[in-house]
């Protein structure tokens, strides 16, 4: 008997998977501004100032008082220029305007600008069109962000605009969610380095760089290990060292029921199992535990295996384990052709998305289903998430899709 689930539903294992990375979260560090990008907030960012700061003008041209306006022209004497970067002391008297370049600080008591293009200069004076509107080209101060608003919240991703946004705030850094350190393992005695000759029955290791990738493209350094032989004393001695030293191990292979499939094992006498196998299509044999400080995610050995249970279990981990709140961004797509599944769980089918010209998103499923079948996720830029149970879907369709 275990002590741990074993056979979950999809959705059971990554509520457990959640609950656990909560329970752990990586502490907070402060980083400056340029630093920032990709990672995940661990504070709210309330605005000590407005934006923009003063009334501005939004274009090239000249500032005026709107009620001088008269007729289709207007001749207004030119009292001087403002540029940006340099405050606004002038005032306009009436019928009076000043030349302005955009984001200069508006001259008191003049409410418009004219774009420079629409205006005519006649030595001192300036001929303005009657038909420019009251405030127009003005940027108000506090339009955008006022004075106490909330701009940013605990456990969003700080994109450029949003680190931008900070920027515009004053603010030289941020209190992030420290980056998780992780280590990659792959395991078999059939793998070997590319670009080595085979022996018969050997093949290369591609699931090193598919995760590798995986994780550099999430913004993560991870660090890849040697690879580890079908031997369990050997596999012992790297996750020890490994759980020691990081804040996740990720492996590939190994995790299945087979004579040479240690890693659980391993886990379950020197670690903690928290779930092993889970009712998914491909990536069933999926193991999650701990074993001294870092989390343990032991993936099947097969490529789309490796991918699948990255993009939904993998990402699921590194976001709980740094307090990310906002999800992940999945699409809704009508499907190009039927789609069936059979079986009870849930299964996510390679495929290709694309826009169509009536705007709505199309999505094709590959027909290869083997999850050895790495060229078929290699033609692919999504998964399409077919639920449990069995599933005929039409021509048409919607259903939800990942993009890769």
């Amino acid at each position: 008997m275990t002590d741990f689930p074993t056979g979950l539903l999809f959705d059971d294992a990554m509520a457990l998977l959640r609950e656990t990375a909560a329970q752990r979260r990586l502490e907070a560090e402060y980083l400056a501004l340029p630093r920032c990008h990709g990672r995940v907030l661990a504070q709210d960012v309330d605005a000590s100032m407005p934006l923009p700061p003063f009334d501005n003008s939004a274009m090239d041209g000249f500032a005026f008082r709107h009620v001088d306006l008269a007729g289709d022209e207007t001749t207004l004497r030119l009292a001087g220029e403002q540029f940006a970067g340099i405050a606004g002391n002038a005032a306009l008297q009436p019928g009076e305007c000043m030349r302005i370049t955009t984001g200069a600080p508006m001259p008191a008591n003049a409410d418009t600008v004219a774009i420079k293009e629409n205006c005519r200069v006649d030595g001192t004076n300036v001929i303005v069109p009657g038909a420019t509107q009251a405030g127009a080209n003005v940027r108000r101060a506090g339009e955008d962000v006022r004075i106490g608003d909330r701009v940013l919240e605990t456990g969003s991703l700080l994109t450029p605009t949003r680190v931008s946004l900070a920027a515009s705030l004053g603010l030289a850094s941020l209190r992030v969610a420290r980056k998780p350190t992780v280590a990659v393992f792959t395991t078999g005695d059939e793998l070997v380095e590319p670009g080595m000759p085979l022996a018969p029955g050997q093949i290369y290791d591609s699931n090193r760089d598919l995760l590798m990738g995986l994780l550099r493209a999430d913004g993560l350094e991870p660090t890849a290990w040697p690879r580890l032989p079908d031997d369990p004393r050997q596999v012992e001695i790297a996750l020890r060292d490994a759980g020691c030293a990081f804040d996740l191990i990720i492996t590939a292979g190994g995790v299945s029921a087979g004579e040479k499939d240690h890693l659980p094992g391993v886990l379950a006498q020197f670690g903690r199992t928290h779930f092993w196998k889970v009712k998914m299509k491909p990536g069933m044999p999926l193991l999650f535990g701990s074993l001294d400080q870092a989390h343990v995610l032991g993936l099947p050995g097969n490529p789309v295996s490796v991918l699948a249970t990255y993009l939904t279990f993998g990402r699921a981990l590194i976001d709980g384990m740094q307090g990310r709140l906002e999800p992940r961004q999945t699409w809704q797509a009508q499907l190009v052709a039927p789609l069936d599944k059979p079986h009870a769980r849930r299964e996510f089918v390679r495929g290709h998305l694309s826009s169509g010209r009536n705007g709505a998103l199309h999505v094709e499923a590959n027909a290869a289903t083997g999850s050895h079948r790495l060229r078929a996720a290699a033609d692919s830029n999504a998964l399409i998430v077919v639920p449990e149970g069995a599933q005929r879907y039409a021509a048409g369709a919607v259903v939800e899709v990942i993009p890769l």
